[in-house]
């Protein structure tokens, strides 16, 4: 009587399960949804979670009319069964960015086909993400809340400055999105302002009309503003390079910090003082920063007076990097800890090799101008030099052209507030070794 009584129970009183699939969501949606189909061999990767489909995958759309720019397409294998579905870009190198897989709508459909919950659903979690790595605390309010594929919002950056985020705008759905991310980033109390920085060279490539952008994201932000990171204070500019401050570097700053007591250091490319402040910090007897941008150091001398340091103890100035060290040089002198962290040389691979010769011969100088038995510490932002592994045997090529011999210490990147999806590697770009010199 009990055998049959489960039977029973196991048949005809439990619920059944139910799943929803794409396909079952797109022929339902009111506006209809067109399909990518991919080649044959190129799904896996998508599978895989690569989130950027190059046009070169695609073997044909369906859908009348044609999907357009900014438009929810599902992505789909050779025979046409719904493998996700992504943002669609009719002009773009990146056909579609893929936001969902199949397998994730499966499980829970509440984003589904639906940029605007999507939008919701991960910024939330960013934020949570950030909480949990402690972000925003007592003595660091600046940091990045949203890193593109990293948080699986491929196109979006935001950082946060104390009450202000600064949105760094890299694709045509990010735009068209605009009002539902502010919406998103708004609703997180803290935030008073929001710059809007549109990447226009990368949105030209996307096919966007980007003569007006600047007028379309006007803002009553501030220009101006200052945080405080590891417990240091800065005055940042907010239309100055990337976003306005490099949060990337944060931790490795803070190590800097460290190992500074004592020390001479000499921090090239300084741009606001961000090493140089934190050797100060430290208890470094005497730090020099260079830069050729006045605007950034203005800012660093006015972080000096912020911090209440010593301006006996810490100086910038205005400079070519390559320039100072070669007259450093003809003077023969040397610092206890040299830094060096260049802008971007490599933008695109097809200059990686030029690039390389500009790497090499600025590290080979601050190499020499590293006391023997120092610490170098060299920075890389091109993504195109650490996608490639090159930076660590251009480095080799630079100790043998300085007559010295190195060995690596450390090797770090961005900080862990800039997560990296590893089904899409691109997105490493920060590179930071410290070497010692000998």
């Amino acid at each position: 009587m009990q055998r049959q009584l489960m039977k029973c129970l196991s048949v005809s009183s439990l619920p059944a399960a139910t799943t929803t699939t794409l396909q079952e969501l797109a022929f339902a949606h009111p506006k209809g949804i067109a399909k990518v189909v991919l080649k044959k061999g190129k799904t896996q990767l998508f599978k895989d979670g690569s989130p950027m489909v190059y046009s070169g995958a695609v073997d044909r759309i369906i859908g009348r009319p044609p999907p357009n720019t900014g438009d929810i397409v599902l992505v789909a294998d050779g025979k046409e069964k719904p493998i996700g579905w992504g943002m669609y870009n009719s002009a773009s190198m990146f056909c579609v960015r893929l936001m969902q897989l199949e397998e994730e709508v499966t499980r829970d459909s509440s984003c589904a086909l639906d940029m605007q919950k999507l939008l919701e659903t991960r910024i939330d979690a960013a934020i949570e993400l950030r909480k949990s790595l402690g972000l925003p605390s007592a003595n660091t309010n600046t940091f990045r809340l949203v890193n593109s594929e990293g948080d699986r919002l491929s196109g979006l950056i935001v950082d946060i400055f104390g009450d202000i985020a600064v949105v760094a705008s890299s694709a045509a759905w990010v735009e068209k999105y605009k009002p539902e991310i502010e919406a998103c980033i708004t609703r997180k109390g803290e935030i008073n302002h929001i710059n809007w920085r549109p990447s226009v060279e990368i949105l030209k490539e996307e096919g966007l009309d980007v003569s007006n952008l600047k007028e379309m994201h006007s803002s009553t932000c501030p220009e101006r503003t200052k945080v405080m990171e590891n417990g240091i204070s800065y005055a940042i500019s907010l239309e100055g390079q990337k976003t306005g401050f490099y949060a990337d570097q944060r931790d490795n700053r803070l190590f800097i910090s460290k190992i500074s007591d004592g020390q001479r250091v000499l921090d090239i490319c300084c741009y606001s003082g961000g090493f140089a402040l934190n050797a100060a910090r430290g208890g470094a007897i005497d730090v020099t920063g260079v830069d050729t941008s006045l605007p950034a150091l203005e800012l660093a001398k006015e972080n000096i007076v912020l911090n209440n340091m010593d301006p006996e103890r810490i100086s910038f100035l205005q400079e070519d990097a390559s320039a100072f060290m070669k007259s450093a040089l003809s003077r023969n002198e040397s610092w206890d800890i040299v830094i060096l962290d260049p802008p971007k040389l490599a933008p695109r691979r097809k200059v990686l090799q030029s690039a390389s010769g500009m790497y090499r011969t600025l590290n080979s100088m601050a190499m020499r101008l590293t006391k023997r038995g120092g610490l170098f510490m060299t920075c890389s932002c091109s993504g195109a030099i650490t996608q490639s592994g090159m930076f660590l045997r251009i480095l080799q090529g630079a100790a043998t052209m300085a007559g010295r011999k190195v060995t690596i210490l450390r090797q770090a990147g961005a900080a862990c507030d800039h997560p990296i999806d590893p089904s899409y590697p691109e997105g490493a770009y920060l590179s930071n070794i410290l070497l010692r010199v000998l």
